[in-house]
């Protein structure tokens, strides 16, 4: 099964302060390698070589680095923005790269998802988009999602509930034709883009068991940090 994968990362990183004030989020240094090198890795075991780097704020910074991903065993293509377009409106920018069915992860993230396993689920259901979950009880930032069966049942960061335990885990999987709900060159987010497809009962919830990290935050990079240390010492 081959499968694609967009990486959302045109963000502006500001919640990192000084560490991303000359640079993107996808170059910060952990262990002397930008994040990005990890995440490429982390694809490439999963079978994953086909890359869509959306970039945007100081994104030739990436392009100069990676190039076409030879070096890291990936193929990448890049969708540059030219304004800040949100993370559904980076991936209408990206439509003409974009394969019928493609995964989007942040460019911030490191998750630990059987990808196969994902698209297998997804391909065996009749709807056009999914997004992981994980059962997280405000554990690793704030829950926002409820989960009822299959299907994502609400999603907010915002309006949240006692029922809402679950918490959106980084990678969604598209068909192509939702492609259409998000506006042309337009500031739009997948924050906005999740409770459209919510209304129409058409987002399915795949639950992942092990926790996620990510590098937005100061936290999430210290603890993305002392992770990447113990995976070493244990080889």
């Amino acid at each position: 099964m081959t499968m694609q994968v967009a990486i959302l990362a045109g963000g502006l990183a500001r919640r990192l302060g000084l560490l991303t004030e000359n640079k993107p989020k996808s170059m910060v240094l952990v262990q002397g390698r930008p994040f990005l090198a990890y995440q490429l890795e982390l694809l490439k075991r999963n079978g994953i070589a086909n890359i869509v780097l959306c970039i945007g704020h100081l994104g030739d910074q990436i392009k100069s680095h990676f190039t076409d991903g030879r070096d890291f065993g990936v193929n990448i293509s890049y969708s540059p923005e030219d304004k800040p377009l949100g993370t559904a409106g980076a991936l209408r920018n990206a439509e003409g790269l974009l394969e019928d069915e493609f995964f989007t992860l942040y460019g911030d993230s490191y998750l630990h998802l059987d990808f196969g396993a994902a698209m297998s689920y997804f391909k065996g259901k009749n709807k056009p988009a999914l997004m992981s979950v994980y059962k997280n009880s405000d554990r690793y930032g704030k829950s926002n999602t409820l989960v009822e069966g299959d299907l994502v049942r609400k999603f907010s960061k915002k309006d949240r509930t006692a029922d809402m335990v679950y918490i959106e885990y980084g990678a969604n999987i598209f068909q192509r034709r939702v492609l259409e709900m998000i506006p042309q060159n337009e500031p739009y987010s997948l924050d906005e883009l999740f409770p459209r497809l919510i209304e129409q009962g058409e987002l399915l919830a795949y639950e992942v068991k092990e926790r996620f990290y990510e590098i937005g935050s100061p936290r999430g990079l210290r603890e993305f940090e002392r992770y990447i240390l113990s995976e070493e010492a244990s080889q």
